[in-house]
């Protein structure tokens, strides 16, 4: 068991801030909670993330505010909105491209410790029954192309979540209560996967 501390950065949108369940129950609390019931130390999470935000409005809240600190891992999920909003494509790799930079700067590591994770399928989810499934869930796979390219480019590291919420992120207990969020059930999967990945590193 390691004596040193570990300070954790999760930049995101809703599916970083856990949005519709309890803070406890988002990925990066759950994920610091597994990683301390295996004897790592590790302080709380420090999240910048809203619901909604795209790379764009991520990007201008990191220019416009000062880090004091680095940190040993960073997590970086984003790209749902912009998918949802009708965004272009090659606009949201530069700005994934731009935060990710960022990212890399904020961990002491540099690349090794950064962990980006792939954007969730919402086309399987039931609050997306009346919009075209398959549309939508191609686009969100090209996103998550942009998403492959660059973790390849910056050596970083790629967390896929995608296999496992394909498979179950349409059943109840993996929502929240509305029909698009993940449940608390579903981000200890990402969570255990996390866990691995950070375990590595230690």
């Amino acid at each position: 068991m390691s004596k040193h501390v570990f300070s954790m950065l999760c930049l995101g949108d809703s599916y970083t801030i856990g949005e519709g369940v309890p803070l406890h129950e988002s990925f990066p609390y759950q994920t610091i909670q597994l990683l301390r019931k295996e004897g790592h130390g590790f302080h709380a999470p420090e999240i910048v993330a809203q619901s909604g935000w795209t790379t764009f409005e991520l990007a201008e809240y990191l220019i416009h505010h000062s880090f004091e600190m680095h940190y040993d891992f960073v997590t970086l999920l984003i790209g749902a909105n912009n998918q949802y909003r009708g965004l272009l494509l090659k606009d949201y790799e530069e700005e994934l491209e731009y935060l990710l930079k960022k990212a890399i700067g904020f961990c002491t590591a540099q690349g090794k410790q950064v962990f980006v994770m792939t954007i969730p399928d919402w086309s399987i989810t039931p609050f997306a029954k009346e919009k075209k499934r398959e549309k939508e869930g191609s686009e969100i796979d090209r996103f998550n192309e942009s998403v492959n390219r660059l973790v390849q480019k910056y050596g970083v590291q790629l967390i896929d979540i995608e296999p496992t919420y394909k498979d179950v992120g349409d059943k109840a207990e993996m929502l929240a209560a509305d029909g698009l969020h993940p449940s608390g059930k579903m981000y200890k999967l990402w969570s255990a996967l996390l866990l691995e990945a950070i375990e590595n590193h230690i």
